[in-house]
C-alpha cells in the first residue's frame, strides 16, 4: 500500500470520526451551551487528553514506533511482538500508578490547570469530580495508542483509524441518555458525559485488542521488567513526551489562561473542534503513516526514497490543508451558526467563537507541517531536537497568550497558540534542511506557488458567496436556510478549488486519483 493511499485510509476514517464529532458537539452545544457546566466538562476531558498525547501518542509515535518497525524489518515479527509486550507491561504498571495518584491529588491539580475556577467553588468541585471520572480514559487510550503503533507498523491502519469513531458514538449515546432523563443544562448531564468518556476508553481498547490478536500481535501483560529495549524506549520517550504532545500542551496552556476569562474555555473548545477536523483528516493522518514508512526506508538504506516520501507527504498535506485553512478563515460564522447555534448556544456565542476559529485556521498549515516534519527526526531516533523546539514553542505560547489576552481576550489566547505553532514548524523545517535530511524537490518547488494561488482564489470566491447568502444567517432565517447555504458554500469552495488546481497545474485531478490508487 502506498504512502498516500495509506494516508487516505487513515484520513477517511478520521473524516467519519470528525463528522460524528460534529454531531456530538452539536448535541453538547444544544444541551450545555457555553455555561459553567460546559466549562467544567471541557476541562475534565482536556486533562486526560493531555496525558494521552504526552504518554501515549507523543511518546510512542516518537520512540516506540520506529524501534518496533525496525525490529520487524531486521528481526522478524516474533521478536517484535516480544518487544511490544515488554513495553505494554511497563506502560500498564506506570499508568495504573499515575492514575491513582492523580485522582487522589485532583483538587490540587485543578488549582494548576483551571486557576480561574477557584473563584467559583461549585464549578471547581464539579470539575474535580468530572475529571476523576474521565481520568481512567488515559489508561485505556494509552494502551490503545500502543496497539495502534503496532498495527500501523504492520501497515494495518484501518482499526486504529476507526477507533476514535467509538468515542463519538458513545458520547452521542450519552447525549441521548441525558435527553431521555431530561437532565438538561445541569450537573447531572456533566456526570453522564464524563461516564461516557470513561466507557469510550474501554471500547476503543477492546477494538484494538481484537485487531492486534487477528494480526498475530496479541498483547497480554507480564511482570514488568526494565529490559535494555524498554530502557531505550523510555530514554527516547522522555523528549518525545514533550515534542510529540506539543499541540496538546499549548491547548492546555490556553485552557489554563482561559479559565480566568468568562466562557473562554467553551469558546476555545468549540473553535478547536472545528479546526481539528482538517488537521486530523490531513495532517495527523499523513504523520501516522509517514513515521513507520520513513523508519523502514532509512533502516534499509533507501535515503532517496525516504526523501521522496516526505516531499509527497508535504505536497499532499499543503494541497489539502491550505484550502481548508482558507475556508475556515473566510466563512467561520456561517459554519458555527449552522453547526452549533441551537438550544443553549446563542448568536452571541457564534460571534465570540467565529474570530477564534479564524485565528486557529491561520495556524492550521503550521500544525500540519509539524506532523510532516517531526517524523523526519523520530525515524532517525532523534527525539531531543524536536523536544528543544517544543520547549521554545511552549515559552512563546505562554508569553504571547498572556500578553495578547490582555488586549483581545480569548481570541488573544488563540493567537498565542497559532504563533507558537508557526515558530515550531519553522524550527523543524530549517533544522532538517540544514542537516541535509530534507529539501524541496523540483516538483514541489513548482507546485507550491500554484497551490497557494488556487487556495487564495477559492477564499475570495467564498467571501463573495458569504456576502450573497447573508440572508440565510440572519436572525429568524432558520436552520434549513443556514444548512443549504452552508452546503452551497462548501460545494462551491471544493469544486472551485479542485478546478483551479487542475487549471493552474497545482494538482491534476487524474494525477491525484492515480496517487491514491498506486500500490
Amino acid at each position: 500500500m502506498s504512502l498516500l493511499k495509506s494516508a487516505a485510509t487513515v484520513g477517511g476514517f478520521t473524516l467519519i470520526s470528525r463528522l460524528l464529532g460534529f454531531l456530538r458537539d452539536q448535541l453538547i452545544a444544544f444541551t450545555l451551551g457555553t455555561g459553567p457546566i460546559a466549562e467544567a466538562f471541557f476541562v475534565a476531558q482536556r486533562f486526560p487528553n493531555l496525558f494521552r498525547a504526552l504518554f501515549a501518542e507523543g511518546a510512542f509515535n516518537s520512540a516506540f514506533v520506529p524501534l518496533f518497525a525496525k525490529k520487524i524489518e531486521g528481526d522478524g515479527e516474533a521478536k517484535a511482538r516480544a518487544f511490544a509486550i515488554e513495553v505494554f507491561s511497563v506502560l500498564l504498571t506506570w499508568l495504573m500508578l499515575f492514575s491513582v495518584l492523580a485522582m487522589i491529588a485532583m483538587p490540587l491539580i485543578m488549582l494548576v490547570i483551571a486557576p480561574g475556577f477557584s473563584d467559583d467553588p461549585p464549578k471547581f468541585d464539579l470539575a474535580v469530580d468530572l475529571t476523576r471520572i474521565c481520568f481512567p480514559y488515559l489508561l485505556f487510550i494509552s494502551l490503545t495508542a500502543l496497539q495502534s503503533g503496532v498495527l500501523n507498523s504492520l501497515n494495518r491502519f484501518t482499526a486504529a483509524a476507526a477507533a476514535p469513531i467509538l468515542l463519538n458514538l458513545v458520547m452521542i449515546a450519552a447525549n441521548v441518555v441525558a435527553w431521555y432523563l431530561g437532565t438538561g443544562n445541569t450537573a447531572a448531564t456533566g456526570y453522564i458525559f464524563a461516564w461516557g468518556i470513561f466507557a469510550a476508553g474501554i471500547a476503543q481498547y477492546l477494538l484494538l485488542a481484537i485487531a492486534c490478536r487477528r494480526a498475530g500481535m496479541r498483547l497480554l501483560p507480564r511482570m514488568p521488567k526494565l529490559t535494555p529495549d524498554v530502557r531505550r524506549v523510555i530514554r527516547l520517550s522522555i523528549p518525545g513526551v514533550i515534542s510529540g504532545g506539543i499541540t496538546q500542551i499549548n491547548l492546555v496552556i490556553a485552557t489554563m489562561i482561559a479559565t480566568t476569562i468568562d466562557r473562554a474555555v467553551s469558546y476555545l473548545y468549540y473553535a478547536d473542534r472545528l479546526y481539528q477536523l482538517p488537521l486530523g483528516v490531513i495532517g495527523v493522518a499523513i504523520g501516522v503513516v509517514l513515521l513507520p514508512d520513513l523508519s523502514r526506508k532509512l533502516r534499509a538504506g533507501k535515503d532517496a526514497a525516504a526523501l521522496a516520501s516526505q516531499n509527497r507527504a508535504l505536497e499532499l498535506s499543503l494541497f489539502l490543508t491550505l484550502p481548508a485553512a482558507m475556508a475556515l478563515m473566510a466563512i467561520p460564522a456561517p459554519i458555527i451558526h449552522t453547526v452549533y447555534e441551537h438550544g443553549a448556544f446563542t448568536r452571541a456565542d457564534t460571534m465570540a467563537v467565529a474570530p477564534t476559529v479564524l485565528v486557529f485556521a491561520a495556524g492550521l498549515p503550521a500544525f500540519a507541517l509539524i506532523k510532516v516534519f517531526q517524523p523526519g527526526f523520530y525515524a532517525r531516533e532523534d527525539t531531543a531536537t524536536p523536544m528543544r523546539f517544543a520547549i521554545v514553542s511552549v515559552v512563546v505560547n505562554i508569553v504571547a497568550s498572556f500578553t495578547l489576552a490582555q488586549f483581545f481576550g480569548h481570541v488573544g489566547i488563540a493567537m498565542g497558540t497559532t504563533i507558537a505553532a508557526w515558530v515550531n514548524a519553522f524550527q523543524l523545517a530549517f533544522t532538517l534542511n540544514r542537516r541535509g535530511h530534507f529539501a524541496l524537490d523540483q516538483r514541489l518547488r513548482q507546485r507550491l506557488p500554484r497551490i497557494v494561488l488556487a487556495a487564495l482564489a477559492m477564499g475570495a470566491l467564498l467571501l463573495a458567496g458569504k456576502h450573497l447568502l447573508a440572508g440565510n444567517y440572519a436572525e429568524g432565517a432558520g436552520f434549513l436556510a443556514a444548512l443549504w447555504g452552508l452546503a452551497l458554500l462548501v460545494a462551491g469552495g471544493i469544486s472551485s478549488y479542485f478546478l483551479l488546481a487542475h487549471v493552474t497545474g497545482a494538482m491534476k485531478i487524474g494525477e491525484l486519483m492515480a496517487m491514491l490508487k498506486r500500490s
